[in-house]
């Protein structure tokens, strides 16, 4: 009997990051949506917000904005946030915690840092992804998954070289809490110098890796990638492979996403993601109509 063994994943590219400003003014590094390219399907963005050391008073966050036909997860690493919507949904984010909003037909929300925060000043650092949402879930209800870190499944490989926690998907033996729309994988990831993993990934996934901090080796041929870039896995395998080289400096800390694409039509514009421009223009109809709600004090 022969043993069909998983195929390690080749890199098919590697993003850099571009600095932008978001919200009220803050600054954040984006691999996606860029002018060379827009969309890694089902991800619509990738936002990391600093890590940024802010003095009293200069907190800045994203005052109210509607969203429609997508979800953003939201993944502190530092700092706190506040958040409120038109659905009267309101609670605060802590370092570690992640909030999964399924926007679906419509929702308006604010995500500020927290009053305490902004007033004594700190280290700000956090993740924002937009995930698609396939055609038939548009126009679900809106939805929150609210996870404390403490929640979150943490798992190590024997030797301690290799934390993940995983927030989507599988790792390690530890399964996320999360449940997602369609089949996601959302882990984080620190190797230490020396550290290697293998992560299945089923081959019909599009797979990313982006790194937050320290560079590593990634896929079959070992391609090295940087803090800041992200780096494409190929459709080629059922397994990608990370690792830190044993000289390696620092750990590498990194974020590992994947996701089975849509392939569906997608028209943007701004806070709206739909499949049509006709669902677009009535999005914006509808936000000004106030059929999105808004946040009361």
């Amino acid at each position: 009997m022969t043993v069909q063994t998983q195929t390690l994943r080749t890199i098919a590219g590697i993003v850099n990051s571009v600095e932008t400003l978001e919200g009220a003014g803050f600054r954040v590094r984006r691999p996606f949506p860029k002018s060379s390219f827009s969309e890694f399907d089902p991800f619509l963005l990738l936002d990391e917000l600093g890590p940024m050391d802010l003095g009293p008073g200069q907190a800045k966050g994203a005052p109210d904005h509607p969203h429609r036909g997508f979800e953003t997860v939201s993944y502190i690493l530092d700092g706190r946030l506040e958040h409120k919507d038109s659905e009267g949904h309101a609670g605060l984010l802590n370092p570690g915690d992640v909030q999964w909003m399924t926007a679906g037909a419509g929702v308006v929300h604010s995500e500020m840092p927290e009053a305490e925060f902004t007033r004594t000043g700190g280290r700000l650092h956090g993740i924002q992804l937009w995930v698609n949402l396939p055609r038939h879930d548009k126009m679900i209800a809106p939805r929150y998954q609210d996870i404390p870190a403490a929640k979150i499944p943490v798992a190590q490989t024997a030797d301690g070289g290799v934390t993940v926690r995983v927030i989507a998907g599988e790792s390690l033996g530890a399964k996320a809490v999360i449940e997602t729309r369609t089949p996601i994988i959302y882990l984080h990831l620190t190797l230490q110098p020396g550290a290697s993993l293998v992560q299945p990934v089923p081959p019909e996934y599009n797979a990313f890796a982006y790194l937050l901090d320290g560079s590593g080796l990634f896929g079959a041929e070992q391609e090295r990638g940087e803090d800041g870039q992200m780096v494409i896995f190929a459709q080629d395998g059922g397994e990608v492979a990370i690792a830190n080289p044993a000289d390696a400096a620092q750990p590498l800390d990194l974020l590992l996403i994947a996701g089975v694409p849509l392939n569906e039509p997608v028209v943007r514009y701004g806070p709206f993601v739909m499949n049509t421009e006709a669902e677009i223009i009535q999005a914006i109809e509808d936000y000004r109509n106030g059929k999105m709600g808004q946040i009361h004090a």
